[in-house]
């Protein structure tokens, strides 16, 4: 399978992974790690796309998405942890004053899932915030120990995934998903 992650310029890719069937609807479109809680609650309905499009054309865009030929199947949000709620959270904590970037929703679309998109998708992450200038690069994955984790609850992502391409478990965190413990997992990017 030739999966190629590129940076999320592509609205209507980024629409296909993350975006609602009904356009207005108030759904996550990965905006609400993203985004000051003010300005996530202020988009309503086609705005949040709308928002979501300017970001997709700007200088940094809001993620990465993964190819299978010309087909969207993955995404990735990842972006500098001091331009996400990452930056201010009480439940994930700051290990130190790094500038780090953080990728805190993977999404793989049915069909394509048990392919190995994860894994790529990760490393696509990597790759963006490395040729981005990122010092290192964090996830805030659960760790399930092996068990089975609720598909909604599933995009932060699995310890061994971030193990598995690098990372290290750097502290622990006061936040679950789908009854799990989440972890700091970090990649020097120096």
């Amino acid at each position: 399978m030739g999966i190629e992650v590129r940076p999320a310029t592509d609205f209507e890719g980024v629409r296909t992974l993350v975006g609602p069937r009904n356009p207005d609807a108030n759904v996550c479109w990965c905006l609400s790690h993203r985004v000051p809680s003010k300005v996530n609650s202020s988009l309503v309905g086609p705005e949040r796309g709308e928002f979501v499009r300017r970001m997709c054309e700007s200088q940094l865009p809001p993620g990465v998405l993964a190819y299978d030929g010309d087909e969207p199947v993955g995404w990735a949000g990842v972006a500098p942890r001091a331009d996400t709620q990452f930056a201010r959270s009480r439940k994930i904590p700051h290990v130190d004053d790094l500038p780090v970037w953080s990728v805190w929703c993977l999404r793989v679309r049915p069909g394509h899932r048990g392919k190995g998109v994860l894994a790529r998708l990760l490393d696509g992450s990597v790759a963006f915030a490395r040729e981005r200038g990122a010092p290192a690069i964090e996830g805030y994955p659960v760790d399930n120990r092996g068990e089975r984790v609720d598909q909604t609850m599933a995009f932060v992502g699995f310890r061994t995934l971030f193990e598995r391409a690098g990372f290290v478990k750097v502290a622990d965190t006061d936040s679950v998903s789908g009854g799990f413990p989440r972890v700091v997992m970090r990649l020097d990017l120096r």
